[in-house]
């Protein structure tokens, strides 16, 4: 029954439950500083988004270093580390199976800075004062004010 709800493409509450927990964990473990690797050393890296396999034995962990500088690097060094961070979460989550950990650049903040660049463009603007400039929205208060009156 649950590969049917899968179908949909919508992650199910127990996907969403068990990346939020990864997530927690693997930022708890970045945040403490427990990597002992010198190029990680001043990097600061959030964990904005975990995703989970239907199976709950892959967990795509999306990070982001600080600033958005060395992107490549950061996912790298962790892919390094990666074994070290699976033994670690597996501690800290409850599970049968411990999930396979991959690394990935979260692209969600470039696609933020481009959709926002969009709405910033002149004919967007134009597009925006259009309504405001002919009256339309005038209109909709003086219909209002007509049923006020009416018996």
């Amino acid at each position: 029954m649950s590969r049917i709800h899968q179908k949909g493409g919508e992650p199910s509450q127990r996907m969403l439950r068990v990346a939020e927990l990864i997530r927690h964990a693997v930022a708890q473990l970045l945040s403490r500083g427990e990597i002992n690797d010198p190029d990680l050393a001043g990097l600061v890296v959030t964990v904005p988004t975990v995703k989970m396999s239907p199976d709950l034995k892959l967990a795509t962990v999306y990070v982001m270093p600080l600033g958005g500088k060395a992107q490549d690097q950061i996912v790298t060094i962790l892919e390094r580390h990666k074994k070290y961070l699976r033994t670690e979460v597996a501690h800290q989550v409850n599970l049968k199976y411990a999930p396979e950990i991959r690394f990935r650049v979260d692209e969600s903040f470039a696609n933020a800075a481009k959709i926002d660049a969009l709405l910033q463009t002149a004919k967007v603007a134009q597009d925006l004062a259009a309504p405001g400039q002919d009256g339309s929205e005038d209109d909709q208060g003086d219909g209002a004010e007509k049923g006020d009156d009416a018996p």
